[in-house]
């Protein structure tokens, strides 16, 4: 029987033929490839567009023709990854998932990655299924092989997921559903390490719709949601298969469609993961898959593929696709209800944002001072200590150790940091040596300086700023440029951008918290401003004002239901639809905006990862967010950094800086998720 979604729709991209005969069919696919070399355009055509039944009878009647086995004579006729999809898709789902699960096993090492994905995500079935087809395969018990190839708590976690006894009632109590989340608040959160065991029979047994309840409810009760716990409580495997457990109760689709983008952004590809995922799911919830795709990663899977791929590969992994979402920003209702759900969750997690750079203990200004000067005295300098305590003291201790500095020697450290310094590692040094509003004003200032306006500067950092942090920075301006920052950038922009400048730079935002009835108001104009509604409530120029008063005025908790709002009103997403209805500047610093509510750490680690991506390195951009987030919230930038982007912040600044610099960087960042 096909799977079906919700309202009992079939959900996969592949369909049954229609008229389909298994005869004809293998006598095709055996004419494709008869003689020197093979019709693999036919071949791909024929095996992409019947479902995984019909490719079963084909391969029997293959075989009663021609006394061949079909999936012997693809793999003969074809080659490299085109071979692996095609020969995967004869295969029954249960023994395409053996067969994965086999080789992640097989060698030195075991491809954890490929165990999480298909033990996490299979229902009941789908795993008895499995367990089955393993054992008639290989001759071999797949629990006995999991033992032998793992260990400990993730071990563990997979034997019970390997039960396939996941409970299915749909009928859930209350009163369990509160005591779940208050006894995994206490085996994470509120004990003294963990009971990984509490998780492990919670998350591995009960229901879908038990837990995504109780999900909801230890976000009520801890304020965050259950996977900040579960990164700040466990590590390691353990820590991804239960991330991996709880994103597929949450959404399935959701979860596959991460692991393609995943798999597919950057440099390079992930073809075993891109296989396995359009081959498992062609057949079960490809749509939703799509759907959600062009939701999170405002591309539509049909063309990360297009750009990420070639030739037959190509060809046939876009018939598995089945379509191009293109319509960027408009929603399918599976697709609206995640978006919706995003928001939901950003305005109800109680974020404890953290920096990586502390107060030191036993600080000595008067000994810090002299270590300093120490290290520039003389012939040389000594790069290392001026590092270790300028990157391991808070910046008040730094303001304190200048203060020190001028009294005992007489001279300026920053004159002397800068005649000592050089490059990159002088502007980190001194960036860290200002007070955080001295170094947004300074970055402000060189963003305008010169030919040309570095607008990405402004917009940063004025559309991340809350309003003490704005009122220091406009102090801190005029005091060093003797010029106030609202006439710096009235001079140096223009039109709608400088409006929404200005109006940031003065530091007006409510501080408040949301009010609904205002935010379906707000919503409105939101909607009628970005011409998403056929009734108008004023003319254009007031509607604009309206709306750039709305975007940086109104606090962050009543923007994120204002964004709520806007898509039960709209079925859009608010930043797809900025970026689609305005253009430039103006567009860069609303998207910036609605981002930064959204979620401020998730923007900066953004920006981290393509100021290093590719070739080349823009060290302003590293030095300036290193700087200024490393004692408000490096460590949840960081945490996001690796979630987004599959490698650890620590690990790409390796890779991408040296010597002193790098070094220094990496004190900033202070450890490896």
């Amino acid at each position: 029987m096909a799977p079906t979604g919700k309202a009992g729709r079939y959900r996969g991209s592949v369909k049954e033929c229609p008229n389909f005969n298994a005869s004809q069919d293998a006598e095709a696919l055996y004419n494709a490839m008869k003689g020197f070399g093979s019709d693999k355009e036919a071949i791909l055509d024929l095996i992409t567009s019947r479902n995984n039944k019909q490719r079963i009878e084909i391969s029997q009647a293959y075989k009663s023709l021609y006394g061949k086995d079909l999936i012997a004579d693809l793999k003969r006729e074809l080659t490299g990854k085109f071979e692996r999809l095609i020969v995967g898709l004869m295969r029954p789902l249960a023994y395409f998932d053996a067969k994965e699960i086999k080789d992640a096993l097989q060698g030195i090492g075991t491809d954890e990655k490929c165990l999480i994905e298909i033990l996490a995500s299979r229902t009941n079935q789908q795993m008895h299924n499995l367990v089955d087809a393993y054992r008639d395969a290989y001759e071999r018990e797949l629990e006995a092989d999991v033992l032998g190839d793992t260990s400990g708590h993730f071990r563990k976690m997979i034997v019970v997921l390997l039960q396939g006894t996941r409970e299915e009632d749909d009928v859930v109590s209350e009163d369990l559903v509160e005591q779940d989340a208050k006894d995994l608040l206490e085996a994470g959160d509120l004990k003294w390490g963990t009971d990984e065991a509490q998780f492990i029979y919670i998350l591995g047994n009960r229901s879908k719709q038990h837990l995504r309840l109780v999900f909801d409810e230890y976000l009520k009760i801890s304020g965050k949601p259950i996977e900040d716990s579960i990164r700040g409580e466990l590590s390691g495997d353990i820590e991804k298969l239960m991330l991996a457990v709880v994103k597929c109760i949450r959404s399935t689709p959701e979860y596959f469609a991460e692991r393609l983008y995943k798999a597919m952004k950057g440099l390079g590809t992930k073809d075993n993961t891109l296989i396995r995922v359009m081959v498992s799911r062609s057949e079960i919830d490809m749509l939703d898959i799509r759907e959600v795709f062009r939701t999170k990663y405002e591309k539509s899977l049909h063309s990360m593929i297009k750009d990420d791929t070639s030739g037959e590969y190509k060809k046939a992994l876009l018939k598995l696709c089945g379509g191009d979402d293109d319509a960027a920003g408009e929603f399918f209702p599976e697709a609206a209800q995640v978006a919706y759900r995003m928001w939901e969750l950003s305005a109800v997690a109680k974020v404890e944002l953290r920096g990586t750079v502390r107060p030191a203990a036993d600080f000595n200004a008067d000994g810090d001072a002299k270590v300093l000067r120490k290290a520039m005295k003389g012939l040389g300098t000594d790069e290392g200590a001026i590092i270790d305590v300028v990157t391991q003291r808070s910046n008040a201790q730094r303001q304190e150790i200048l203060r020190t500095y001028k009294s005992h020697f007489g001279r300026d450290l920053m004159a002397d940091l800068k005649s000592e310094l050089s490059g990159s590692l002088a502007k980190l040094i001194l960036g860290l040596m200002m007070t955080p509003a001295q170094f947004d004003a300074k970055q402000l200032k060189k963003a305008m300086e010169g030919a040309g306006t570095d607008e990405n500067i402004l917009i940063e950092i004025l559309a991340t700023r809350n309003n003490r942090e704005i009122q220091a920075i406009n102090e801190a301006y005029r005091a060093a440029y003797h010029k106030s920052l609202e006439d710096a950038l009235s001079s140096d922009t223009s039109g709608h951008f400088k409006r929404i400048l200005v109006s940031l730079a003065l530091g007006n935002r409510d501080e408040g918290g949301e009010d609904l009835a205002r935010a379906h108001e707000d919503a409105k104009v939101v909607a009628e401003s970005l011409k998403l509604s056929d009734v108008s409530s004023g003319d254009s120029t007031s509607l604009e004002t309206r709306f750039l008063s709305i975007l940086c005025t109104r606090s962050y908790p009543h923007l994120r239901r204002v964004f709520q709002e806007f898509i039960k009103m709209t079925n859009h997403d608010v930043a797809h639809t900025i970026r689609k209805h305005m253009s430039g500047d103006v567009r860069d610093a609303f998207v910036a905006i609605v981002r930064s509510v959204k979620d401020r750490p998730a923007f900066f680690a953004d920006k981290l990862y393509d100021s290093m991506k590719g070739i080349g390195t823009d060290d302003r951009t590293l030095i300036r967010i290193m700087v200024s987030r490393s004692e408000i919230d490096l460590l949840n930038i960081r945490r996001v950094f690796k979630e987004m982007h599959e490698k650890s912040l620590r690990n790409m600044i390796e890779k991408d800086t040296s010597g002193d610099y790098c070094n220094a960087l990496l004190t900033i960042c202070a450890g490896d998720d």
